[in-house]
């Protein structure tokens, strides 16, 4: 494989750094669209110890194939066992703590890769915004997407093999499939390319890109070409929940990932987030969260405290 050059992270205007490649700056060096990496070659760089960290772009897939590791997912703790796959979409914080000696697969891939792989094969991965914990069983299935891992590690160390694009492809799809054949993301085993699955799937990324400016359900709506109601009711039927739910639970998720990793003011983060002053924050992340900003901070930091943070996504 090509050497990489270690570079300083970029940062957004919180102080969770920013990383392409883990410890490699901000910038895509690699010549792939997709980057792969065993946890071993990696994590010896890293002392085991991925600290928190996110990605714009990039979405990545952890396949722990041997030995143990907790992982951290915008605050949410959980250990993991061999045969284990964490999935985190792009600006979901995380963090690595692996088992010295553990051993198994990190795929990083861009969103060009993504969407154009989700688009050919019906799949809504490129939607998804929360992280997933998913297992991969011992039947038929199971075995084939963890030796597409193997495949897929060997061929990418081929740099000048035949055909060796395609076939990346084709056993990064098999695992792709697999994922989506879960659930994941929640409620769209069943999804595909039909005209409300690519509504809800340029829905969600719309949020992602503008959340923090508190667009109406109407303004979306337009872009999308459907109505309000139509845009709800699509929404209701493929994701259980109202078109505003969703803008909601981004703007409450994004006010999480600052309580917990940043020193930034409730004023501060309540202005980033396009509200209109702290009252109003307070009351919308109380009524969504159940406590109040100040609160959810202190219980999240505080030393041995149990995981108020939220709810990961996962099997």
């Amino acid at each position: 494989m090509e050497p990489l050059t270690p570079a300083p992270p970029a940062r957004d205007h919180t102080a969770i750094p920013i990383y392409k490649l883990y410890g490699y700056g901000n910038v895509w060096t690699a010549s792939d669209p997709l980057y792969c990496e065993t946890i071993a070659a990696q994590e010896r760089l890293h002392n085991w110890h991925v600290a928190a960290h996110k990605h714009t772009d990039l979405f990545q897939v952890l396949f722990l194939e041997s030995g143990e590791v907790t992982v951290l997912l915008d605050g949410q703790a959980r250990t993991l066992g061999p045969g284990q796959l964490v999935l985190v979409p792009q600006r979901v914080v995380h963090e690595f703590i692996f088992r010295p000696g553990s051993g198994g697969y990190i795929l990083t891939l861009t969103y060009a890769l993504l969407h154009g792989l989700c688009a050919r094969f019906g799949l809504a991965l490129s939607a998804a915004t929360d992280p997933a914990v998913l297992t991969l069983d011992t039947d038929e299935s199971g075995r084939h997407a963890a030796l597409s891992f193997h495949q897929l590690d060997r061929e990418y160390r081929g740099l000048h093999s035949p055909q060796r694009g395609p076939l990346l492809e084709s056993l990064l799809s098999g695992i792709l499939v697999w994922i989506h054949r879960q659930g994941y993301p929640a409620g769209t085993a069943a999804t595909g390319a039909d005209p409300g699955s690519q509504h809800l799937a340029r829905y969600a990324r719309m949020i992602e890109e503008h959340h923090a400016r508190q667009h109406r359900v109407a303004w979306y709506a337009q872009r999308i070409g459907v109505t309000p109601a139509h845009l709800n009711a699509i929404v209701q039927a493929l994701a259980g929940k109202s078109a505003l739910e969703l803008i909601h639970e981004r703007l409450l998720l994004e006010a999480r990932r600052e309580l917990i990793y940043t020193p930034r003011t409730i004023g501060a983060i309540s202005d980033s987030l396009g509200f209109a002053d702290p009252g109003y924050f307070t009351r919308f992340f109380k009524r969504l969260a159940g406590v109040s900003p100040k609160d959810f901070r202190r219980r999240a930091l505080a030393p041995g405290a149990d995981q108020a943070t939220g709810q990961t996504t996962g099997s």
